[in-house]
């Protein structure tokens, strides 16, 4: 099988990916509803129901070196029993699988939210859900080598 570099295909597409990623990093390190190992939660559970194992491993590792801890990470795929996830995550995680899924957000779950995390922090988070997607149907569609991804 051959391998298509896509960042070399379409580096100006790709460039556009990373801005977008620069600048969700920034919004949820800022902002307290937020927060990077929030962040990091949503990436890993979005590839997870997207069965992207190069994701996976990505964001499994940089969520632990956001501090975020093995037994929660190894806990995220059931987090709905799980004791030891925060009313924002659980809305956060409902709204990331909620939107990967496409059924949008009932008018209940919509309210919750943005009570919970403000205007600007949804449609952060909203951004960020959609761009974990787009990293996934990209690392599907390619298959990058799982594993030889590299905390910065």
């Amino acid at each position: 099988m051959t391998k298509v570099n896509y960042f070399a295909e379409a580096p100006k597409a790709m460039q556009i990916l990373f801005e977008q990623e620069e600048y969700l990093k920034s919004q949820f390190a800022e902002q307290q509803a937020l927060g990077m190992k929030l962040l990091e939660l949503v990436k890993l559970r979005v590839s997870q129901i997207n069965q992207c194992a190069f994701c996976i491993d990505m964001h499994s590792k940089d969520a632990e070196s956001a501090g975020e801890s093995w037994q929660r990470l190894i806990g995220l795929s059931a987090w709905r029993e799980a004791p030891y996830y925060s009313v924002n995550e659980r809305l956060a995680l409902e709204c990331a699988e909620r939107l990967t899924a496409c059924t949008g957000l009932d008018d209940e779950l919509y309210q919750k939210a943005l009570d919970a995390f403000g205007a600007k922090a949804l449609v952060d988070l909203s951004i960020a859900i959609n761009a974990i997607n787009s990293w996934n149907r990209i690392a599907i569609t390619f298959k990058p080598e799982v594993g030889s991804y590299k905390p910065s």
